[in-house]
């Protein structure tokens, strides 16, 4: 890239980790370790830490509408990634905002739900509206294997249950979906994207690091990142998959409890 020009412009909507380890945070870390420029509509607010979430507080329509529109009107996007959302009103909410993108502009969904700790980041009346509004907007979405039974609406008890499920996603409108294998047991974690005739696995060597909160976010603002690259998605998915397998092994002690993905493991070490 020329010097001076501008890199491509990535715009996360999600909500804040005060402890900086998920949520806008991770999400514009990742974005600029990945060559890309990233902007920010916040969705809600939380107070969280190493422990766990203690407090969140979603903003008000209007002022998530305005946050939009004060970077899209004048900057400019080339992908959209969502995280948090928060309610079923800001499901909407967004869901409308990303119906006025430009044509071809791909969107990225986390349809994030608990924290890494556990505590909820969505409302439990919330998913059939991520469902029926959000999944048919996205050009990838990326559920972990909490979030996919619940997203597509069915229970999981057999890997055939997953398969039943990615379908049902995509019957359901998302073009791509990426169902994460961070949660499941084995020396490895899979992640298994689904989409137009492909079924592809990719795998990492699990680290021995507990170290990975913000992993979800990482992960899908990586890929939107090489989206808005010109990747095609399994090129980026895969970019994105050997980036935060790095950013696990390199995760560091931070507070009390978990503490996050490194995303400057790349630049570690480096002579200035």
């Amino acid at each position: 890239m020329p010097v001076g020009s501008a890199p491509p412009r990535v715009l996360t909507i999600a909500g804040s980790d005060s402890g900086g380890g998920a949520g806008i945070q991770a999400d514009l870390k990742a974005m600029l370790a990945n060559g890309v420029h990233g902007m920010s509509v916040l969705t809600a607010i939380t107070a969280q830490n190493s422990l766990g979430v203690q407090g969140a507080w979603e903003l008000p329509e209007e002022q998530v509408r305005a946050q939009f529109h004060s970077v899209v009107d004048d900057i400019g996007v080339d992908a959209v990634k969502t995280g948090m959302l928060a309610s079923e009103s800001m499901v909407r909410v967004v869901a409308s905002l990303l119906r006025t993108l430009p044509e071809g502009v791909p969107i990225v969904v986390d349809p994030v739900s608990v924290s890494k700790h556990g505590d909820a980041l969505l409302a439990a009346d919330a998913m059939d509206a991520v469902r029926s509004e959000i999944v048919p907007l996205a050009t990838v979405l990326t559920p972990n294997l909490t979030e996919l039974g619940p997203v597509a609406g069915v229970d999981l008890e057999t890997i055939e249950d997953r398969e039943l499920a990615a379908k049902l996603l995509l019957d359901a409108g998302a073009r791509w979906v990426l169902v994460k294998g961070g949660h499941d047991v084995g020396t490895a974690a899979v992640d298994v994207l689904h989409g137009p005739g492909v079924r592809r696995s990719y795998s990492a060597v699990r680290a021995d690091n507990r170290h990975t909160h913000g992993t979800g976010c990482t992960l899908a603002s990586t890929i939107a990142s090489y989206l808005a690259r010109g990747y095609d998605v399994p090129s980026a998915v895969g970019a994105a998959k050997e980036y935060v397998t790095g950013a696990i092994a390199a995760g560091f002690a931070l507070g009390g409890g978990i503490g996050p993905v490194d995303h400057a493991w790349r630049f570690r070490g480096r002579s200035s």
